[in-house]
């Protein structure tokens, strides 16, 4: 479905873009997550309906489009270093337009500090404003020096038509934002309350997908387990699933990210029975001890997060498990991380995704009092780490002579060899041909790592 431009707005950016006699080019980067990606893959669409051309290079640009992250500091730090590298560009090209945009331009302080240090930049827009982008770029043309938008959000989001970077996976966001406030997240104040989007609309996007091929549809949100909270109707995420699992074709769906909280019976039941969902949750638990959890606002305990995690497994002793830790949350004691090893030894995740805690300014966490060193979280992670790795490789020993059915992703680092994920999120490497790739085929494993298994094509 095609965001419908007011004829008059489209012909006058058209008359701007198309004053030299060439067509321009766009180019897009969103750093951070997927729903991220997402959302650059819409202002993507929004853009060749405009009428630019993409490209990979921004050296080659007349548009130049950072679609940014707010999740740490570091990613700020890093974004604010591309800008110093690409103002040269501007240099070379009065006529480049360059545009920031998403999460971190949400933050009410970002525009008046790119204002101010920044003052090439050419437009700002917060994440619910991408609607509004157009509009803002032809304020730019008409003379606006700095035209920037991080007003409310509004209801255009389903009149953006992706521009997808990949032929046979797709992200389907479910909803936006987040009401659970963790103290050390800025999500909530960056990408508002929980909003779902209505399930036709979903279901529509998902059923089109299919159609054209696509064999993994991600479904994203912030918390998607809480999807159809805000909704007037009775519709819950286990439910959505449902009605995804009966759309006809050979597709697997997969989905990010999930609250231990919101984990209903109803939830893990769907996932356990409908037969195109993945076998495999990711349950952020962020740490082993109950006394951090508390104070991270997690609303949880380790023992209602491990219940989740023994139905699972009571049911399916295969199911694959992955979450986030963070190591470091201010004054974790050594008995708070001796928690989060006892819990990696307990769960046998097959894989953890790993954080070092920083501030964030604008969370409650960034105002506790905080004595650990660096050397001591360093020093930590690297005992998870470690133990992960010991951990995982023992795991994945259940697949040892088994044949798993893999989705091929593309090639891998060794020449001759591919790369896919099971139905279980398991990493899979075997030798065949590139004509696979975007295909299921069955693989028997002959070897295990710490992070995958290897096989042969069936």
């Amino acid at each position: 479905m095609q965001m419908v431009l007011p004829e008059s707005l489209q012909t006058q950016l058209q008359s701007y873009l198309f004053a030299q006699g060439t067509t321009p080019c766009a180019y897009v980067h969103s750093f951070g997550c997927q729903l991220n990606v997402s959302d650059g893959e819409r202002i993507r669409g929004v853009l060749q309906q405009i009428g630019y051309t993409l490209t990979n290079h921004y050296e080659d640009a007349d548009l130049i489009l950072f679609n940014t992250c707010a999740v740490r500091g570091s990613a700020e730090d890093r974004l604010y270093g591309v800008l110093g590298n690409v103002k040269r560009y501007k240099r070379e090209n009065p006529n480049l337009i360059l545009v920031l945009c998403g999460c971190m331009a949400s933050e009410t302080h970002t525009a008046e500090f790119v204002r101010t240090h920044y003052p090439y930049v050419d437009i700002l827009f917060g994440t619910a404003s991408l609607s509004r982008f157009p509009k803002l770029l032809l304020e730019h043309f008409q003379g606006e020096k700095f035209a920037f938008d991080i007003g409310e959000y509004d209801d255009m989001y389903e009149g953006l038509s992706p521009s997808r970077e990949h032929p046979f996976q797709a992200s389907v966001p479910v909803m936006f934002g987040c009401n659970n406030f963790c103290t050390y997240c800025i999500v909530p104040y960056v990408r508002g309350r929980e909003r779902s989007r209505k399930p036709d609309q979903i279901i529509r996007e998902v059923r089109e997908l299919i159609q054209h091929g696509y064999k993994e549809i991600m479904l994203l949100g912030q918390n998607v387990n809480s999807y159809g909270n805000d909704l007037d109707t009775s519709v819950t995420f286990a439910w959505l699933l449902q009605q995804i699992d009966e759309i006809p074709g050979d597709f697997v769906i997969r989905f990010l990210s999930s609250h231990p909280k919101d984990a209903t019976p109803d939830l893990l039941d769907t996932i356990l029975n409908e037969k195109k969902i993945g076998k495999h949750l990711h349950l952020p638990v962020q740490s082993g001890s109950d006394d951090v959890l508390r104070r991270m606002n997690r609303q949880y305990t380790t023992k209602k997060y491990l219940e989740i995690v023994d139905y699972l497994r009571s049911r399916n002793s295969d199911f694959s498990l992955t979450t986030d830790l963070i190591v470091g949350f201010p004054n974790e004691t050594e008995i708070d991380f001796a928690g989060t090893l006892d819990l990696v030894r307990r769960v046998k995740y097959d894989n953890i995704y790993t954080f070092i805690y920083s501030k964030r300014r604008g969370t409650k966490a960034a105002e506790m009092e905080d004595k650990i060193s660096s050397k001591e979280k360093h020093d930590r992670m690297e005992q998870l780490l470690l133990l992960q790795r010991e951990v995982a490789t023992e795991h994945y020993r259940r697949f040892l002579g088994r044949t798993l059915r893999v989705l091929v992703e593309g090639k891998s680092k060794r020449d001759g060899w591919l790369i896919g994920k099971d139905l279980a999120f398991i990493i899979v490497e075997f030798s065949g041909e590139e004509s696979l790739i975007g295909t299921f085929v069955d693989v028997k494993v002959t070897k295990i790592h710490n992070w995958a298994v290897e096989g042969e094509l069936q």
